[in-house]
């Protein structure tokens, strides 16, 4: 008695796999898939294509590089590019790299060996010995302050300030960003809390060649009168009248709450003199000055 015979069940199952199967070759369907978002007649995207990837840096002024062909000792070159953007190749002469990222400056030079017939499948690789073509200054209130090479096409702002060293204890949460874009004056004014916030990224800015990093130093109160440690006092964010007087060491025992005056200057320059609540939120540059109680 065969198999088929003594499992009349398994030999029918088998029968409809088999069914199903040739069904499926029959219509295509073990065909590679296509994405299920793929729109009716989209082209397929290339193999090994990969969006949203690095910028490029961007030779300058002043970069040290090191130009190698393979298999051709005698070309290797180490030189500097010059003020107008040119090197001075062997073979080719002047050179335009600047302004060109490293794989552009390499598919540039071969061409160049390549059309002079100075060698048939030239493969030129360009080593970054030094970058100093592209850089910007961090002043004001940092650990560090000074020009700094942008290393990479996309050095944020971020970066920048981790150069420097950060903020010294002297800085404030503002600071600010100027420079070109598109040949127009560019100014942005970050506040670092918020950088590094939930939606901070978006003030992240890239750092562009000759940008200029300023850092402010925080802003200050100025108390005096009837408190235990009168003189100027750093302003935190959102600082109050009584945070104020407390940050002073509070009133004497001759001060008095209801003498209290704080003169703050207006827009116009002019200096005004008003009798805030204790809750009143505090302004850089507020003198508060505490009477002296008569009775």
């Amino acid at each position: 008695m065969t198999n088929s015979r003594r499992f009349p069940i398994l030999a029918t199952a088998r029968a409809v796999a088999a069914c199903s199967l040739a069904a499926v070759v029959a219509t295509g369907a073990l065909a590679q898939p296509q994405s299920r978002a793929a729109a009716p007649g989209a082209q397929p995207a290339p193999v090994g294509a990969v969006s949203g990837s690095a910028a490029e840096y961007r030779l300058g002024s002043g970069d040290a590089i090191k130009i190698s062909v393979f298999q051709n000792p005698d070309m290797t070159l180490e030189t500097r590019v010059s003020e107008a953007g040119t090197i001075s190749f062997p073979l080719l002469g002047l050179v335009r790299i600047g302004g060109l990222t490293v794989s552009d400056a390499e598919a540039k030079i071969a061409e160049g060996l390549r059309k002079g017939n100075f060698v048939k499948q030239p493969q030129v690789t360009i080593l970054i010995m030094k970058v100093t073509g592209n850089q910007a200054s961090v002043l004001g209130q940092v650990n560090q302050p000074g020009r700094y090479p942008l290393e990479v096409a996309d050095t944020r702002l971020t970066d920048l300030l981790a150069n420097a060293r950060g903020v010294a204890t002297t800085g404030g949460d503002l600071v600010v960003l100027s420079g070109t874009r598109g040949g127009k004056p560019f100014r942005l004014e970050v506040d670092l809390p918020t950088l590094f916030g939930p939606s901070g990224r978006e003030q992240d800015v890239i750092v562009q060649n000759g940008d200029v990093l300023w850092v402010d130093r925080f802003p200050m109160i100025y108390i005096y009168g009837e408190v235990q440690k009168p003189g100027q006092i750093r302003l935190e964010r959102g600082m109050t009248l009584l945070q104020g007087l407390a940050a002073g060491g509070g009133l004497t025992l001759r001060g008095t709450d209801r003498g209290i005056r704080v003169q703050r200057k207006a827009a116009d320059g002019k200096v005004q003199e008003l009798k805030p609540a204790m809750d009143e939120t505090l302004k850089d540059g507020d003198v508060i000055y505490v009477r002296e109680s008569l009775f």
